[in-house]
């Protein structure tokens, strides 16, 4: 877990309409486990796979981005939006922060679809959660403040650019070990997808704006 060491935490709107609908759907999978009816209809809508976007479900792309079934899961990843975002929404603004993390929250879904259909040779591989978009928050974080104190595991001190070449580092060695037929049960291609949508963006779009202020 990555935390923040920062003076400012105030939540911004944008980030926490993203925890409460995070929350509501996480309420739904856990009351779903009592109609056999109700879980199916999640795990056709808010999980994502390379067999269910061929098959017409796109929506799953961004569904699956709001969708935890496992508290930790969930946990974990609104303690990190709600470290990171605020931060970035009031630098993007609302509007823009928004789009950011959707189009992160796709993209990374996306990822995720590829890289188990054509990499891991796992089509029917599903994947939900949060991870992808907020690891693209981080990565804009990290470009925007790369000196910035963050916290690893919450209790390493390092520059946010180095926690983000760490981030990456672990992603794309968890992901060669996944293709050997090893590692852990992460969506390693989905971090990626994410995270490199928030170096893009802001190489691309954010900092030849900061350039001309």
């Amino acid at each position: 877990m990555t935390q923040l060491i920062y003076s400012e935490k105030k939540r911004a709107r944008v980030v926490t309409l993203f925890i409460l609908v995070n929350t509501l759907i996480y309420l739904a999978w856990s009351f779903s486990a009592l109609n056999p009816s109700d879980s199916e209809f999640m795990m056709q809508n808010f999980l994502v796979s390379w067999r269910s976007v061929t098959s017409g479900q796109y929506w799953t792309l961004l569904t699956s981005v709001f969708s935890h079934n496992m508290f930790l899961h969930f946990f974990m990843n609104m303690y990190v939006l709600s470290s990171f975002g605020p931060i970035v929404e009031r630098l993007l603004g609302s509007f823009r922060f928004f789009a950011f993390y959707l189009f992160a929250g796709i993209v990374s879904s996306l990822s995720h679809s590829l890289v188990s259909a054509f990499i891991l040779r796992e089509p029917d591989l599903p994947a939900l959660g949060a991870s992808g978009a907020i690891a693209g928050v981080i990565l804009l974080f990290s470009m925007l403040f790369p000196r910035q104190k963050i916290l690893i595991f919450g209790l390493i001190p390092i520059p946010a650019v180095w926690g983000a070449v760490l981030f990456i580092g672990l992603d794309l060695w968890g992901l060669v070990a996944q293709a050997g037929g090893g590692g852990l049960p992460i969506g390693h291609g989905a971090h990626l997808g994410g995270a490199f949508t928030g170096i893009i963006y802001y190489y691309f779009f954010l900092k030849p704006k900061l350039r001309r202020t």
